[in-house]
């Protein structure tokens, strides 16, 4: 289904998304070190809800001291680029393993949150707020 990887090195390769979010995940085997645009992930996600969101994948399928994982996020804020980073990250074990679909899809590993922020529309001070009415 979501069958990726890289010509040259093999790597297995996701993209997930979130809000403005976008996260190119690349798999490959190894120790289990986990980077984010070149640092260590706890390092850029502070807090353990976001760390908790990268790890919980690889935990889901009994990957975490199996794999290295790269990824490369940019756009939104903190917690939607860890959003991104669980869908990509679901994306390329199952590119790396067959085996891994059942389990993510049906834990929702691989469901694109699709709430994004809705435009401002002209006549209006918002999405949908209006001007205050003034009776005088």
């Amino acid at each position: 289904m979501f069958v990726k990887k890289d010509k040259i090195s093999g790597d297995s390769l996701g993209t997930g998304r979130r809000k403005t979010s976008v996260a190119r995940v690349r798999i490959r085997p190894g120790s289990g070190k986990i980077l984010v645009n070149d640092r260590d992930f706890e390092e850029y996600f502070r807090t353990d809800a976001e760390r908790r969101q990268v790890v919980e994948t690889l935990d889901h399928v009994g990957h975490r001291e199996k794999v290295d994982v790269l990824i490369r996020v940019s756009g939104g804020g903190p917690m939607s680029q860890a959003g991104a980073v669980r869908m990509g990250l679901a994306r390329a074990l199952v590119s790396m393993s067959e085996e891994n679909f059942p389990p993510l899809r049906d834990d929702g590993f691989l469901t694109r949150d699709s709430r994004m922020k809705e435009r401002k529309k002209y006549g209006l001070r918002g999405a949908r707020r209006g001007t205050q009415f003034s009776k005088r």
